[in-house]
């Protein structure tokens, strides 16, 4: 090794120590390791030799990916990376990280959990407040956890019906050119609110129980003069109501409801000159002691690992005080 090595840390491995599971397939992981924290690891028996300059942060990674294989879990890239992550802000999957608690299983019988800091505090917000605000980026799985509490909470009789809504908002597209009738041209924007039913319920459970009327996915335009009680209801893209449609919203609460809202204000495609309901929502009830808000960030991102790559660059570039829009010339 080094000679100019500033620490070296040892970490006794057990005798039932997967390794392979530790270490990764031709110990990608150890190397994701070693390059975020410019490492070397070398296994001497049952040791693992973490030696660098930030061998105590790269150290805390090997535990803490020892700790989630202890707890029953498997560690795969997304999870791996998530610890790097955390390691280099200063924390530690194992403070207050996500255990083994289910929120719900899906059809199929895989347990839904919440995988990172931020997702845990999303849940327990959710079991604690009867409305919860989710605001984070694409792919932290703000929508489908909600849906899965919201069929945990139905299968446990806690609610009487599940009601998902989102605003129909063009998205640079016109409504009016597209083929069928009204539910056919609003259909493509609730598809990502049946995609998360469809893969918890199953799709024939789900399509049965929405021909009872216990579950609805409907445009927001279609919850104006009702009030709902006894309901699980979730408002999902959020950011694309106007301050009137979230006030309309959230006044259809009843008793024995709880809402979760949720959406991304880096992603807002109202017309201009339209401020997004979300973000007004924000500042109106931040005091609200019974309402929580909930701020997923870019290493809540449980999708490829690009994609919490782009979401970092994006929020970069437009963090950058100095920048200008740029146009296509061609």
């Amino acid at each position: 090794m080094d000679n100019d090595v500033k620490e070296i840390i040892r970490i006794t491995l057990s005798d039932t120590t997967d390794t392979g599971q530790v270490f990764g397939t031709h110990d990608s992981f150890l190397r994701k390791i070693e390059k975020a924290f410019g490492v070397e690891l070398v296994l001497r028996r049952d040791e693992l030799v973490v030696a660098g300059e930030l061998a105590l942060k790269a150290a805390g990674v090997v535990e803490d990916a020892l700790w989630i294989l202890e707890s029953g879990e498997t560690l795969d890239d997304q999870k791996i990376d998530y610890v790097i992550h955390l390691a280099e802000e200063g924390g530690s999957f194992r403070s207050g990280g996500p255990g083994n608690d289910v929120v719900a299983f899906t059809h199929r019988g895989r347990p839904v959990k919440a995988k990172t800091l931020g997702q845990t505090a999303y849940v327990e917000a959710i079991r604690n407040h009867d409305i919860v605000f989710s605001i984070g980026p694409a792919g932290t799985g703000k929508t489908y956890l909600a849906v899965a509490m919201a069929v945990s909470e139905f299968k446990a009789r806690n609610v009487e019906k599940i009601i998902l809504a989102r605003p129909a908002v063009e998205a640079g597209e016109r409504l009016g050119f597209l083929p069928g009738d009204l539910q056919e041209k609003v259909d493509p924007y609730l598809r990502p609110l049946y995609d998360a039913l469809y893969d918890i319920m199953g799709r024939d459970a789900a399509l049965r129980l929405k021909e009872k009327e216990v579950i609805e996915v409907v445009p927001l335009a279609y919850m104006r003069g009702r009030t709902l009680d006894g309901a699980f209801i979730i408002l999902d893209e959020a950011q694309n109501t106007t301050r009137e449609q979230m006030k309309m919203f959230l006044t259809r609460m009843g008793f024995g409801s709880h809402v979760v809202v949720t959406g991304d204000v880096t992603q807002i495609d109202l017309p201009d000159g339209k401020a997004s309901g979300l973000l007004h929502a924000e500042r109106v009830l931040k005091d609200v002691p019974e309402i929580a808000f909930c701020r997923l960030r870019e290493a809540d991102v449980v999708r490829h690992s690009l994609v919490r790559k782009i979401i970092g660059a994006y929020e970069r570039w437009e963090n950058q005080g100095d920048r200008k829009d740029v146009h296509d010339k061609r």
